[in-house]
């Protein structure tokens, strides 16, 4: 497949630089799958469109305050460091900023004296680091770490920053986490606890799977056909409470409803090819693009994404064909806003 296939044009002012005041109040496109039609809603009536039954399956990663500004020791250059990856022994896998100052043996000095000496370049702005830590780690983080926001989000950080330190987190994500991100699951940002508090009144059950959102949230597909990219491992874990949930709800007919693509990832990597979710924690590198089968979800909840980018693809092959262009067409012509603080869609 041609990557131009993924491509669309979105006007920049469609781009949504703040949450909604409230993350219940932003809009839900309801998309039919086989009946070619849409519908809209706010998304608190998420309630009244599911059904007693149905399964809302939630990733609760952690975003981590992940952004780092320091120097380059003996140079005095800035460097920006977004942590990516615990590697254990206070060894990171990074993406830094100006990286073309940076090769093994570089030092980085941050606030409070903490220090990190570049150990291997992978490439393309990629890097391990060791951190010559404080004893107070998370305490640095939470002070002089900014959340990873995406690059299209363009504003003053310090104007925005004790939003976007609420805002770009789930208010199901666990702080415990192993399994920490740097970016949010997008899809599930629209939920409040009040929300959550009426879908399980309502007869809706909600799991959670955690998947690390890491590398490929940030890599746009390079390569001229979509089947020639190599998406990088991400690390998952489907409980066993929540396998045992989902197999039991679809063997009585309730739906299965993945609350973004890193949840869609996680299921299907657990999924036997009869649908059956077995317990499972490791990591996956599964690229789902047009014609994959897919074996664990009947229903999928997703904010809309960035032309080119694997979340593009996957949307693609659960929509089917060419459905997804006319879905972002009504969506831009309905006037939804994209992207992560965005407006989302449930198509099943």
């Amino acid at each position: 497949m041609d990557i131009h296939a993924f491509d669309y044009d979105l006007p920049p002012d469609r781009i949504a630089q703040i949450p909604v005041e409230r993350r219940d109040t932003s809009r839900l496109l309801l998309v039919h799958r086989e009946a070619d039609a849409v519908e809209e809603y706010p998304f608190h009536d998420l309630p009244q469109v599911l059904r007693t039954g149905d399964v809302l399956v939630i990733n609760d990663t952690w975003v981590m305050p992940a952004r780092l500004h320091g120097t380059k020791v003996g140079g005095g250059a800035a460097i920006e460091v977004l942590l990516l990856e615990e590697l254990g022994g206070n060894r990171w896998k990074v993406i830094a900023q100006r990286a073309t100052r940076l090769y093994p043996g570089v030092e980085i000095e941050f606030p409070e004296e903490v220090r990190a000496i570049v150990e291997v370049d992978l490439g393309g702005g990629l890097f391990e680091m060791a951190f010559r830590l404080t004893d107070d780690w998370e305490g640095f983080l939470e002070r002089h770490g900014g959340i990873p926001l995406p690059p299209y989000i363009k504003r003053p950080d310090s104007s925005f920053r004790a939003l976007d330190r609420e805002r770009y987190q789930t208010v199901y994500s666990r702080v415990s986490s192993r399994m920490q991100s740097a970016a949010a699951p997008t899809a599930g940002l629209h939920f409040t606890e009040e929300l959550l508090t009426r879908l399980r009144d309502a007869g809706v059950m909600i799991v959670p799977v955690t998947l690390r959102v890491g590398l490929d949230t940030f890599q746009p597909i390079r390569s001229a056909r979509v089947e020639d990219h190599t998406i990088h491992c991400e690390r998952f874990a489907v409980p066993e409470s929540t396998a045992e949930a989902v197999n039991r709800a679809r063997s009585a007919g309730g739906r299965i409803v993945a609350v973004g693509t890193t949840v869609v990832r996680a299921l299907e990597s657990a999924a036997e090819p009869d649908g059956t979710i077995l317990p499972r924690a490791g990591d996956t590198s599964l690229f789902i693009t047009p014609g994959y089968r897919f074996r664990a979800i009947d229903g999928l909840i997703s904010n809309f994404h960035l032309p080119r980018s694997t979340l593009l693809v996957l949307i693609a092959a659960w929509l089917g064909g060419e459905r997804w262009r006319a879905v972002y067409s009504e969506a831009l012509q309905r006037g939804f806003r994209f992207y992560s603080y965005g407006d989302t869609m449930l198509a099943w």
